[in-house]
C-alpha cells in the first residue's frame, strides 16, 4: 500500500512533466502563456524569451520553457525556428516611407519641385531626400517667388514635364497669395504652409523650446527669433535647426501635407 500511494502525484510542475508538442514559433503563431493568460502574436525574440504582441500592441516577453504556452488551447513547447524566424524590421526613411534598399537613384526627370531658398531645399532633402532620389525629382532653390510667374513660363510646363512649387507663409491675403495666383497652368501646382518662415514649419519641442518667440511687425523675423534665443547670427541658428530634424515627426502637419502633395503631382504619370 505505501508503494500505490507513498508518491504524491500532485506534488511538483505536474504539468511540465507531461510531454508536449514542440512548435516552431513562426512570425504571426498566435499563442497563450499558460501562466498569466496573455494571449499575442510571435513578433521576435529577446534574449531567449519569445516576443508576444496582443490585439492592443501591447508586448511582452516570455521565457521558452517546456509546455509553458496554449496552442489551440493545448501545452506546447515554443521553439525558436533554426532559419530566422522574424524577417528584418523594414526601415524607414526620415518622411516615413519604406525604405528601398540597394536600388540606385533615377535619372533625374523633366519635372521639378521648387523651394523659396536654400533653408526649404535643405530641411526638405532632410526628410524626403531618399524618396525623391527614388522618384527622380530634384528640388530647385528659387531666390524668393516676386517673378513666380515670369520663371514658370520660362520653365515650360507640360504633362510630362511638370513642376510643384512650396511657398512660405501661404495664407489668404498675403503678398505670396496674390503672386501665386497669377500661376494657373493645369501642370503647375502651388502649394504650402501658413508659417512666416520654413524655421517655423520645425516643431518647437524639437528645438527644445516651448513656442517660436513673437517677433514685432516692422523687425525681420529671422534676425528678431535670434535675439529672442540669444543666438548671435541666423546662419548659426540654422544649423542648429537643421541638425535637429531627423524625421517628419519634427515638423508641423501643413509643411508634411504641402510636400506629399507635391511629391505626388509631380511623379503622377502622365
Amino acid at each position: 500500500m505505501a508503494g500505490r500511494y507513498g508518491e504524491d502525484v500532485l506534488a511538483g510542475d505536474w504539468r511540465r512533466r507531461k510531454v508536449t508538442p514542440e512548435v516552431d514559433a513562426e512570425p504571426d503563431l498566435v499563442v497563450e502563456d499558460a501562466d498569466s493568460g496573455f494571449c499575442g502574436a510571435v513578433v521576435g525574440f529577446e534574449a531567449g524569451a519569445v516576443v508576444l504582441e496582443d490585439r492592443h500592441g501591447k508586448r511582452r516577453n516570455f521565457p521558452l520553457l517546456p509546455a509553458a504556452f496554449l496552442l489551440d488551447g493545448s501545452p506546447v513547447t515554443l521553439r525558436r525556428p533554426t532559419r530566422a524566424a522574424v524577417p528584418t524590421a523594414r526601415r524607414r526613411t526620415a518622411s516615413g516611407s519604406v525604405a528601398v534598399d540597394n536600388v540606385r537613384a533615377q535619372v533625374a526627370k523633366a519635372s521639378r519641385i521648387w523651394v523659396e531658398g536654400i533653408h526649404d531645399a535643405a530641411l526638405v532633402e532632410r526628410i524626403w531626400g531618399d524618396d525623391l532620389r527614388i522618384e527622380g525629382v530634384v528640388v530647385e532653390p528659387l531666390d524668393g517667388i516676386d517673378a513666380l510667374d515670369a520663371e514658370v513660363r520660362d520653365f515650360g510646363p507640360g504633362p510630362t514635364r511638370r513642376l510643384g512649387v512650396l511657398v512660405d507663409h501661404l495664407v489668404p491675403g498675403s503678398k505670396e497669395s496674390r503672386i501665386v495666383a497669377r500661376v494657373n497652368s493645369p501642370h503647375v501646382l502651388v502649394t504650402g504652409h501658413p508659417y512666416v518662415d520654413v524655421w517655423q514649419a520645425v516643431k518647437p519641442a524639437a528645438l527644445g523650446i516651448a513656442a517660436w518667440p513673437v517677433v514685432p511687425p516692422g523687425r525681420p523675423w529671422k534676425e528678431g527669433v535670434c535675439a529672442a534665443l540669444g543666438v548671435a547670427e541666423p546662419a548659426d541658428m540654422w544649423r542648429h535647426i537643421l541638425s535637429r530634424v531627423n524625421s517628419f515627426a519634427d515638423v508641423e502637419t501643413p509643411l508634411i501635407n504641402a510636400m506629399e502633395r507635391l511629391i505626388d503631382f509631380v511623379t503622377e504619370p502622365a
